[in-house]
């Protein structure tokens, strides 16, 4: 006997897309780093035996950074799936089925999606590389006359890696199953509503802990800086430990934000409606958002941590024209590169926050035809819908924004803080005014499908489904 029913593309659609990203942007990071060696003069690569080390390492971070991104969405997609299938879990739980069972079989359908995804994300990479390789030369692109690799082993383990991942992050996704009583086959969610997610002791406890272990760490960087450079390591291990608590107090955290940003548009029914269903499920919510947040808040530290650095370092030598000069043109390009492969995290983020929000509405069918069965006509669901969308990405926004900054400053600080004392951040606006464009394109694609599911929602069909 199944444990669980087969998905249906339409759920695992995003969970497909996040593990090609994840592997196209993995196996492109080290293809190109073997390109790249090719590319450089011999002698350059024959005096330091540590470059192509140094390069991987480089190239680890921001697979390391992609692969976690990656497994919160992809966990969060699970966790919404596991939320619309109460009432069939519940009846296989009734029949005799254990959670252990049917959480395996939704670990075995995320490692399967996660292994199509690897192998898209793998042959999108090497089609790339080839193309970069055969027409590069030709278009100056890259020095002619030199042999090209167009494969590395260590690419077919970022393919094992981000498929375990998936399975690893879909199992994390499927815990829920194990409280789902038979009885529930009455129900239609399990989503906890604020009074239950904040009973979630356990989880609360941890993700207070790490936030406070992180807040004192990150002081301490801070108060070290001024004496040594070293800062930036215990720094760096707050930072981790502060925004992982915020990954894991999410339920608790998102739902005061979200409640601020819902005061903007709690304008007439549709609104009202919007600023409460955000808020109503603090635990699907805190799954939409939170990815994004991290998407956010990923780019606009590494933007500010070179804005800041910058600024510091012309402080320390005097503001110097000639390092100016060279500070603006070599961090110029790290900023961009950086912010290019942060960017990419926050790409992915953005698909899990769509997927997301369309299974919730997919999921809400009865409540929607409810809403159009007393009277509220096709227009008003889908400004009630792109309301919702819009108060989320707001939300994740505008809390990304601030925890950039934050962060960024504090790197730049705990780094160079011993030559030029405390500083203030230096904000790049432009990138933060392109960051909020995007949210604010986020928010319109991402309603945008849902809305469109909303309105066809029949009243008779909707009120009929049990």
């Amino acid at each position: 006997m199944s444990a669980a029913p087969s998905s249906g593309l339409r759920e695992h659609a995003a969970t497909v897309v996040v593990s090609a990203l994840s592997t196209l942007f993995a196996v492109t990071l080290i293809l190109f780093t073997g390109v790249m060696g090719a590319a450089i003069d011999p002698n350059i690569i024959e005096g330091s035996g540590t470059f192509r080390v140094m390069l991987l390492m480089v190239s680890a971070i921001f697979i390391l950074i992609a692969l976690y991104v990656g497994a919160i969405v992809t966990a969060n997609t699970f966790a919404t799936i596991i939320a619309g299938r109460t009432r069939t879990i519940a009846l296989y739980r009734l029949v005799g089925s254990t959670s252990a069972r049917i959480r395996s079989r939704v670990a075995a359908e995320g490692l399967l999606m996660g292994a199509i995804g690897a192998a898209i994300g793998f042959a999108l990479a090497e089609g790339l590389v080839f193309v970069a390789t055969t027409f590069g030369p030709g278009w100056g692109w890259l020095p002619a006359g030199r042999e090209y690799p167009l494969f590395d082993p260590l690419a077919l383990l970022a393919v094992v890696i981000v498929a375990l991942t998936t399975w690893a992050a879909a199992w994390a996704g499927s815990r829920r199953v194990a409280a789902v009583s038979p009885i529930a086959a009455t129900g239609a969610s399990v989503e906890l509503r604020p009074e239950d997610a904040r009973g979630r002791s356990a989880r609360t406890v941890w993700a207070w802990i790490l936030i406070a272990i992180g807040v004192a760490l990150l002081a301490g960087g801070i108060l070290m800086s001024v004496v040594s450079p070293m800062a930036l390591g215990v720094s760096f291990f707050g930072g981790l430990f502060s925004f992982t608590g915020i990954a894991v107090g999410a339920h608790i955290i998102m739902p005061p934000v979200l409640r601020l940003t819902g005061k903007l548009i709690d304008r007439g029914p549709t609104g009202s409606l919007a600023a409460a269903n955000a808020v109503r499920f603090p635990e699907r919510s805190a799954r939409s958002t939170i990815g994004l947040v991290i998407g956010v808040t990923l780019v606009v530290m590494f933007a500010v941590a070179m804005e800041s650095y910058r600024t510091m370092a012309l402080i320390a030598f005097d503001a110097d024209p000639a390092m100016e000069a060279a500070l603006n043109e070599t961090l110029g390009v790290t900023t961009a590169i950086f912010t290019g492969l942060v960017g990419f995290s926050a790409v992915i983020a953005a698909v899990g926050m769509v997927n997301t929000l369309s299974l919730s509405v997919l999921q809400r069918t009865r409540e929607l035809g409810l809403l159009r069965a007393l009277g509220f006509t096709g227009a008003q669901v889908r400004r009630m819908v792109l309301a919702e969308s819009a108060q989320m990405t707001f939300a994740a926004l505008g809390f990304g924004l601030v925890l950039g900054v934050f962060y960024g400053w504090v790197a730049a600080q705990s780094l160079i803080g011993s030559e030029v004392g405390f500083a203030a951040p230096s904000i790049p606006w432009l990138m933060l005014a392109g960051v909020a464009v995007f949210g604010i394109a986020l928010a319109l694609i991402a309603a945008a499908a849902p809305a469109r599911r909303a309105v066809r929602v029949s009243p008779v069909t909707a009120l009929a489904i049990d």
